[in-house]
């Protein structure tokens, strides 16, 4: 279990083929684990790129917190994340309330940003969609625990499904997250959303109640392009395939496909 200190708190983390040149970096979102990445969705962005994933604070096997749920301080420890693992800049990408994170990240160190990708971001103001970020969060574990305990060759067994549940308790009802979360409800409103220059894909699922969160963003930012896959809020663990290879081939850009057709030419050229 990879765990480094940060802020002197720690932080889980897990990372796939760090030789490569280029880092993706991805954030789970609320009320989840790592593990939405873990299994389908890195090992193809791996096939290219150095991947990196972590818990957020709370989450998962990282040190519980009180507060700090806000998107400046989620901003301030994933910065400080980047700095211990020695990452100048990197493809980002944040899945629900992570993809807010992503975006806040683009906002506040937009120089630590190469690519943004954002997976279901939904807008802080809409009652609704965060209603159904809760409903959906809960279902994360059962979801969690039938798809994936047999892929890892082991059971979850009751002791673990209790710390879980206790995990999910306390942040309910024992962290400042739901207050930090209504603290932001003005975010889609800030003027510095439109600032971000960066190359931004938008995805959201066709049956997501958040569709009108991804089309405000399509709106506010001009470099972006916004795509609709099969699925609800859950995409990431509904179609892990397309949103990996979606992913892998807007951090890869047309250049290096021009690369990989241009390669491809030469060898035919000289059989």
């Amino acid at each position: 279990m990879p765990v480094i200190k940060v802020n002197n708190a720690t932080v889980h983390i897990q990372e796939l083929n760090k030789g490569a040149k280029e880092t993706v970096l991805l954030i789970h979102g609320m009320f989840s684990n790592l593990s939405v990445y873990y299994f389908n969705i890195a090992p193809i962005l791996a096939q290219n790129f150095h991947v990196v994933m972590y818990d957020m604070k709370s989450h998962g096997m990282s040190a519980k917190s009180k507060d700090g749920y806000d998107l400046n301080t989620m901003t301030d420890d994933l910065l400080a994340l980047m700095e211990a693992l020695e990452l100048k800049s990197v493809y980002l990408a944040g899945y629900s309330y992570g993809g807010l994170v992503a975006l806040k990240m683009a906002m506040r160190y937009p120089g630590r940003v190469k690519k943004l990708a954002v997976i279901e971001a939904p807008d802080p103001s809409d009652n609704e969609t965060l209603g159904i970020i809760d409903i959906y969060s809960k279902e994360f574990l059962v979801d969690y625990i039938n798809n994936f305990t047999d892929t890892t060759k082991m059971r979850m067994g009751k002791r673990q499904l209790d710390k879980n549940h206790r995990m999910y308790e306390y942040l309910f009802n024992e962290t400042s997250i739901k207050s930090d979360m209504h603290n932001e409800r003005a975010f889609f409103k800030d003027a510095t959303i439109s600032n971000i220059s960066h190359d931004t894909l938008l995805l959201y699922g066709k049956d997501s109640n958040c569709i009108d969160s991804g089309k405000k963003l399509y709106d506010t930012i001009i470099r972006s392009k916004l795509v609709f896959v099969k699925g609800d809020h859950n995409v990431p663990i509904q179609q892990p395939e397309e949103i990996a290879n979606r992913l892998k081939d807007f951090f890869e850009g047309w250049h290096i496909k021009f690369k990989q057709i241009n390669s491809r030419l030469w060898q035919g050229l000289r059989s």
